[in-house]
């Protein structure tokens, strides 16, 4: 297994694996979503020329198996969605999307995921690390038997929900025909 952080041309080139990934590991639960190349390529399009776009990927020989962005907050779209008391957004790392197979979670991806976007906020200056994690009720009709929340997880990282810091996003929930609207809560933490 390599995790590496990549830059210039190899963002480019990793776009398409990192919208395969977000259409697979984002129609499970808890996410749902209903993904499909042409809304993925629509989203990724802020990462192909931003300069202080963050893209690591986790490559199981040739195959990227997980991939996780960060940029500032002020150059991602989904910083209009943001409400709440939040710093400044041009003291932000917006962690957007972290996506890992399930057959490689549990080997420590995660945590390198999370190191690589952390050091570059700090290359960048910035002073706090957010990001979003969808909310659903306990007794979703969806939700598996076996999920384990992240929660815990993010909390070892030193994360934690800033209460009342949510956005909404709308897509299309697996089995549905149209988009609907989905709280977000935001978590942070310093760099």
């Amino acid at each position: 297994m390599i995790v590496e952080r990549l830059a210039g041309a190899a963002v480019e080139a990793a776009l398409d694996d990192l919208a395969r990934l977000r259409v697979e590991v984002f129609r499970a639960f808890p996410y749902l979503y209903d993904g499909d190349p042409e809304n993925e390529a629509d989203y990724l399009r802020s990462y192909r020329h931003n300069p202080r776009a963050v893209l690591v990927v986790a490559r199981d020989g040739a195959d990227v198996v997980g991939a996780a962005t960060a940029m500032p907050l002020v150059d991602h779209e989904d910083a209009a969605q943001l409400t709440g008391p939040l710093p400044e957004a041009d003291q932000i790392l917006y962690c957007a999307e972290s996506v890992l197979l399930p057959a490689y979670r549990g080997r420590g991806l995660g945590h390198a995921f999370f190191d690589h976007r952390e050091a570059a906020g700090r290359d960048l200056g910035l002073r706090y690390a957010v990001f979003c994690a969808v909310v659903r009720p306990t007794a979703h009709p969806l939700r598996p038997p076996e999920y384990r929340p992240l929660e815990g997880f993010w909390r070892k990282r030193g994360y934690a929900p800033i209460p009342g810091a949510c956005a909404t996003f709308h897509w299309t929930d697996v089995g549905d025909t149209r988009k609907s609207a989905h709280t977000l809560q935001a978590w942070m933490r310093d760099l």
